[in-house]
């Protein structure tokens, strides 16, 4: 697993932009209230994405059904920089130096799972590198929802209007987030 890893983020000294999409009763109700809410599910494991690209990929440019609303979330980057110090991978490799069973029983003990998968173009393409995505679920997700979230922001309507002009063949590299390289801390 000699691939090039990297998280590409938004940041401040304080927060890290992470993405997701959901339909609009989720992402509208979590506008609302400055977090998630009832319609959100606290029973299943979530994925935060710091890639606006890897997330348009995901979307489809808020697109593809349940994922027509695309949130920009500013969390604590403590508490981000904690739960990706402590999530398992989620694809076993043997050079891991754990056993299949090791990584199993991880796998299923653990609330945080990290998976790099390539990152993407304007168009979809992979790009020469792997991004993050970080998944989370009981406590770590819980937490999330009521002490991570600093600023939840919906951006459907620029997203939109970016995949206009990308449809038009204009180029929007330099209308894109300005991510850059993010070392934990």
């Amino acid at each position: 697993m000699s691939e090039y890893k990297e998280i590409r983020a938004v940041y401040t000294d304080k927060t890290i932009r992470v993405y997701q999409a959901y339909n609009s009763y989720i992402a509208g109700e979590a506008v609302r209230k400055g977090t998630f809410g009832s319609s959100f599910s606290m029973n299943r494991m979530t994925w935060i994405k710091p890639s606006f690209l890897w997330m348009m990929y995901r979307c489809g440019w808020c697109t593809k059904e349940n994922q027509e609303h695309v949130l920009a979330i500013d969390i604590k980057r403590e508490c981000f920089d904690k739960a990706v110090k402590q999530a398992v991978i989620s694809t076993y490799y043997e050079e891991s130096g754990l056993t299949k069973d090791e990584w199993q029983k991880l796998i299923k003990e653990s609330e945080v799972r990290v998976q790099w998968d390539p990152e993407k173009d304007i168009d979809g393409n992979n790009l020469s590198y792997r991004s993050l995505q970080l998944g989370i679920r009981g406590n770590v997700l819980y937490e999330y929802v009521n002490d991570w979230i600093v600023e939840l922001t919906d951006i459907t309507d620029r997203v939109k209007e970016l995949n206009a002009m990308r449809l038009e063949q204009k180029d929007i590299s330099a209308l894109l987030p300005d991510e850059k390289v993010y070392r934990l801390s």
